[in-house]
């Protein structure tokens, strides 16, 4: 019997893509360094905005990472104001059908705290979020389990009756770490390929098919 359902943002409620890709470049571009192509950044969404830019520029040293993703978040806060995210289609009556169902609705992200926040309130979702952990809440991050674990420790609920739903191997991975099953969803940022290697127990292609599933 699940009782938890811990969401991904980027990628699956939240549709952010362009808003990384071009923040991203943008940054990239602004620092000096080589501007890498949207696949290749789309790749990197699931990990903290740092090990993003690590993955991207090789052998960047900790104080350029910090320069980084500093400069990438206060411009990706420009950027928000004139490409406003949405969230995917059927997400808000599938959350809204689930809350109302009794399951207790979290979100674990990569991104920081204050951020994901914003979001899920200029979303108008926040009402049926129960508690929302950022990178900037845990030590180790996506794909450790330590999100999820957390999460669980929160809410009092067990991996038995907790379920991971997410767009990128690292959600999948995460999940099975920490004991719980998992759902991949192929309209994100990753393909149905990565997630099934990943071991996602379940894959689906609309988020309101998670509503057969619990």
């Amino acid at each position: 019997m699940i009782k938890l359902i811990i969401f991904d943002f980027d990628g699956t409620l939240g549709d952010t893509r362009a808003n990384i890709v071009l923040t991203m470049q943008e940054t990239l571009r602004a620092l000096g360094y080589p501007v890498s192509d949207e696949d290749t950044i789309a790749a990197t969404i699931g990990l903290t905005l740092e090990d993003g830019f690590r993955e991207l520029i090789p052998g960047l040293t900790d104080a350029d990472t910090l320069r980084c993703a500093d400069f990438y978040r206060e411009l990706f806060e420009l950027n928000r104001k004139k490409m406003v995210p949405k969230l995917f289609p059927h997400v808000d009556e599938t959350l809204r059908s689930l809350k109302d169902r009794g399951f207790i609705l979290t979100v674990a992200s990569s991104r920081q705290s204050g951020s994901l926040k914003g979001f899920l309130h200029d979303m108008s979702v926040e009402d049926c979020i129960s508690f929302v952990l950022g990178a900037d809440s845990v030590e180790k991050a996506k794909p450790d389990p330590e999100p999820v674990l957390k999460t669980m420790q929160e809410m009092d609920i067990p991996p038995e009756e907790s379920i991971v739903v997410g767009d990128m191997p690292v959600d999948i991975i995460m999940g099975r770490r920490a004991g719980t099953s998992t759902v991949g969803v192929t309209y994100g940022n990753s393909s149905r390929e990565a997630l099934a290697e990943a071991g996602a127990d379940m894959i689906i292609d609309d988020i309101s098919e998670i509503l057969g599933l619990v």
